[in-house]
Parts: structure tokens; C-alpha cells; sequence
């Protein structure tokens, strides 16, 4: 006979795997969505773009169900220690890749205005920032599945980049509307379409931070093992 203690364990675990695949159901959902719209604004492709917009519900409904199910873990099970930290980064991660699930639209939507504009050539530039986003949101969401805190730092230091990014086609779109006011709708928009980026690479940011305080216990900006953790991550992929 199978103990009751046998039962509330197997239970447990079962739980949090269930968290856990509604946490990489979001998260898939949400980079899907962010390389459509990407697609949309690329390709002037208004049906992929509404088709981002329509998934947002979904991605809502996920961010609803995983604190549901977190809320409910912590009153009935009792989490501790590392356990505890996952349960709680979940509904951080969570709120983060819903959020980005919105950016996403947001971009979606830009993107279907920008289609009635003319093109202009910093729309290039854009899309090229769309993709280093993408990779982004991908390495933060690898490091989620796999709990790997010393690549979670890698992606944590790669947002500067994209902030730098962000900061040059700010100022090139703005030397843009001055040489020629009639392109200040689309150069708008565009602007728009890039500070979505940018905030969504500050949300990869925060599923790194997260994921780094469930495995290390310790606020990732103020570990002072950060420069080691550096040097580890430079030695593993030398090979």
C-alpha cells in the first residue's frame, strides 16, 4: 500500500511540473508572438499582425492560471528553501512575459499603422533591433528551463546593448522628422515599435534576475560572486 506521505509528495510534484509547463507554455507563447510581429512589421503583413493581437488573451489567461496555481501551492504545501524561491520567481516570470505578451500586440499594432505609410529605410534598422531582442527573449527563457544562473548573467549584461541600440535609432529617426516633416507619422510609429523592443529586452532582463535568485538565493546585482561567475561563463563557452 502506498503511504498517504507517498501520495502528498507525488501530488507536490506534480504540481510544481504543471507550473512549470504552464510557465514555458507562456513563455513560448509570448516569443512566438514577438516574432510575428516582427514578420508583420517586416513584410507589411496586416494579418499576421492582427493574428498577434489576438493572442494576447491567451497569453493573459496563462499569466492568470499560473498565479492561480502559485497561490495555491504556497497556501496547501509549505514550499522552502529553493523550492519556495522557484514558486515565488514563477509569478515574477509570469507578470514579466505578459507583459511582454502585451509589448508584442503593441508592436502588432504599430506595425499594421506603419503599413499604411510609406517605407522608409530606418525601418531596417528597426527590425534589425526586433532581432536582437528576439535572441534575448530566447537566452532568458533558455536559462528559465534549464536553471542556469552564469548564463542567466550573460543575458543580464546583454541588455545594455540593446538600450545602446535603442538610443541610436532614437536619435537617427529624430534627424530623420527634422530633414523631412513628412516622414514624421511613419519615423513615429517607428519609435514606438522600438521602445516596445526595448522594454521587452528589460523584461528578458527580469526572467534572468529571477531565475539567478531562485538558484543562487542572492539578488543577482548585488552578488558580489558576479566577476567569477563572469570568467566561468567565458571559460565554458571557450569550448
Amino acid at each position: 500500500m502506498i503511504s498517504n506521505r507517498s501520495h502528498i509528495v507525488s501530488g507536490y510534484d506534480t504540481e510544481l511540473s504543471s507550473l512549470t509547463n504552464d510557465l514555458t507554455d507562456l513563455g513560448t507563447l509570448v516569443s512566438e508572438m514577438v516574432e510575428d510581429a516582427m514578420q508583420a512589421f517586416k513584410k507589411r503583413d496586416s494579418i499576421k499582425a492582427q493574428q498577434v493581437i489576438d493572442r494576447d488573451q491567451q497569453a493573459n489567461d496563462l499569466q492568470f492560471k499560473i498565479d492561480e496555481a502559485v497561490q495555491r501551492i504556497l497556501a496547501l504545501r509549505n514550499p522552502v528553501a529553493q523550492d519556495l524561491r522557484r514558486i515565488i520567481g514563477a509569478t515574477r516570470i509570469a507578470s514579466d512575459l505578459e507583459r511582454v505578451g502585451d509589448l508584442a500586440e503593441g508592436i502588432a499594432r504599430r506595425a499594421m499603422a506603419i503599413n499604411e505609410e510609406k517605407r522608409i529605410d530606418m525601418a531596417k534598422s528597426v527590425y534589425r533591433m526586433g532581432k536582437q531582442v528576439r535572441k534575448q527573449v530566447s537566452g532568458a527563457l533558455d536559462t528559465l528551463l534549464k536553471e542556469d544562473a552564469i548564463t542567466a548573467l550573460h543575458y543580464w549584461q546583454a541588455d545594455s546593448d540593446i538600450d545602446d541600440l535603442y538610443n541610436s535609432i532614437f536619435r537617427e529617426l529624430v534627424t530623420v522628422m527634422m530633414g523631412d516633416p513628412r516622414t514624421i507619422p511613419a519615423c513615429t510609429e517607428l519609435l514606438f515599435v522600438a521602445k516596445n523592443l526595448e522594454r521587452i529586452g528589460d523584461h528578458a532582463t527580469n526572467v534572468c534576475e529571477a531565475v539567478y535568485f531562485t538558484v543562487k538565493a542572492k539578488q543577482l546585482i548585488n552578488d558580489p560572486a558576479l566577476d567569477k561567475l563572469r570568467q566561468e561563463y567565458e571559460e565554458r563557452e571557450a569550448f
